[in-house]
């Protein structure tokens, strides 16, 4: 009993500390009420464990499901039975909303539309803001309906038509996006009704982690489950409301309440957004003061262009990606300052697809500058700033910049102690790259001392004969 339901005011429900609460605590950890892999990945990821996975098992009954192996299947076969059964039914798979509708409708029949123990309310009580959505989204929404009728098995408890919108708007309020185990991609949706009494803030004080449970025991009853845990990003005063980000802080403020007013559906007061914090650096000129007109110029050409990126980043064209990012970065130079979104974003582009090119000595110096702007603009335990500093501190590594490399790997390790807890695969994969990092740096250090002690020869051969070494270091 660490946090407590209570009234929010304007904000309706939310969830406070109950005590003094410390940075890194683990204030809830949900197992997910419903959760579905997304349609387009359904034979990559594991619909268990929500891993990404080569080689992955199918179900031989709808030929649509996938999973790691025996366990995996046998740990997800109560949720996935009956859709199985639907699917084979209806004779394909429908989207991941009708899904995961399906699933839903399920587990409250099973549970005869009652909380269990550990919820705080029943799933029918979160809000679903059915009224609130626009034309376009009401017609979609009422499509998935009518899919979702069919979908639904024979013998099953039959829902009115307005009950089933209401659970699709539910999801719609309520329903989070769940990444892989390697935080790189998003590959499905879940409920988590706890989670959703949690409301919002641009610079919050906690974080939401997905843990994909432990499936490497042979039974599937010595399984731990896939859950969502609930952290403190640092300490909290008993009685303190506890919030997340529900949008990127990386968002000038104005567009931050714009997603979230088309989102979710209110309109964001917090201290971020009502003193404008951090924009002035989000969309900040060049120190040689370039004119105003210059800004909006450049600014204009970076958001054409990012959109030509994320075409060419579709349609797996990698040269047309380095091209682009390339060009705009020139134009940004001396017009937008280190800490201009568009710069961040294009720097980011720029490392990821010379990563994958190899040219890690490149891609590190323009990883360097982003994990710089990002350092000043997110929250000092941000989970994306953890993540942007693993990648950044990798890409060193391979480009031969340990001690660079090790002191960015470690600053990511500390963050993700915070957000993701020891256990995370994450942070499992963060301390063994430091102890490589680690014992790298050591043996390059003790080596050069030595190279320092030899006797003198010709200064010429003794210097290139000490490059040749740290070359193949």
């Amino acid at each position: 009993p660490v946090m407590e339901l209570f009234d929010a005011g304007v904000k309706g429900r939310g969830l406070r500390a109950s005590r003094e609460l410390s940075t890194g605590e683990v204030l809830l950890a949900e197992p997910g009420y419903a959760a579905v892999v997304y349609s387009s990945l359904a034979s990559q990821v594991c619909h268990s464990c929500f891993r990404r996975q080569a080689n992955l098992h199918r179900c031989a009954q709808c030929r649509f499901a996938h999973y790691c192996n025996r366990t995996c299947q046998t740990a997800g076969w109560d949720e996935h039975k009956q859709e199985c059964a639907a699917i084979r039914k209806l004779g394909a798979a429908p989207n991941e909303n009708v899904r995961l509708a399906g699933r839903l409708l399920w587990r409250r029949n099973r549970d005869q539309g009652l909380a269990s123990d550990s919820q705080l309310l029943a799933v029918d009580q979160l809000q679903d803001h059915l009224r609130d959505l626009p034309g376009e989204q009401l017609q979609a929404l009422q499509a998935d309906v009518q899919t979702f009728l069919r979908f639904w098995s024979c013998g099953s408890k039959q829902h009115p038509a307005d009950f089933i919108s209401h659970v699709f708007s539910l999801i719609k309020s309520n329903g989070l996006t769940l990444p892989d185990q390697r935080g790189l991609q998003m590959v499905g949706l879940g409920l988590f009704p706890n989670l959703s009494l949690v409301n919002h803030d641009c610079w919050p004080n906690c974080t939401a982690t997905l843990n994909h449970g432990n499936q490497s025991a042979v039974s599937s009853t010595l399984h731990s489950p896939l859950r969502m845990e609930l952290r403190a990003l640092g300490r909290i005063c008993q009685g303190e409301e506890l919030t997340i980000s529900y949008v990127d802080a990386l968002n000038l403020s104005a567009d931050r309440q714009k997603q979230l007013k088309e989102r979710f559906h209110f309109d964001c007061s917090c201290d971020h957004c009502s003193r404008h914090v951090g924009d002035d650096l989000m969309a900040a000129a060049a120190e040689a003061k370039p004119s105003a007109d210059a800004v909006k110029e450049v600014s204009a050409f970076s958001k054409e262009t990012l959109e030509k990126v994320e075409e060419a980043r579709r349609d797996g064209d990698h040269s047309r990606v380095l091209k682009l990012c390339q060009e705009c970065l020139e134009k940004q130079q001396d017009v937008l300052a280190d800490t201009h979104l568009y710069k961040l974003k294009v720097l980011s582009v720029l490392a990821e697809v010379l990563t994958y090119h190899r040219k890690f000595s490149e891609a590190a110096g323009y990883a360097r500058k982003m994990v710089e702007g990002y350092m000043k603009l997110y929250h000092p335990n941000n989970a994306q700033l953890g993540l942007a500093l693993m990648r950044s501190g990798v890409t060193h590594w391979h480009a031969g910049q340990v001690e660079v490399g090790h002191k960015m790997i470690c600053e990511a390790y500390r963050i993700m102690m915070v957000t993701h807890g020891p256990n995370h695969s994450i942070t499992r994969d963060l301390e063994s790259i430091r102890s490589q990092t680690e014992v790298e740096l050591k043996a390059l250090q003790e080596n050069v001392l030595d190279l320092k002690n030899l006797p003198v020869t010709s200064s010429s051969s003794a210097q290139e004969n000490t490059k040749d070494f740290l070359r193949q270091q």
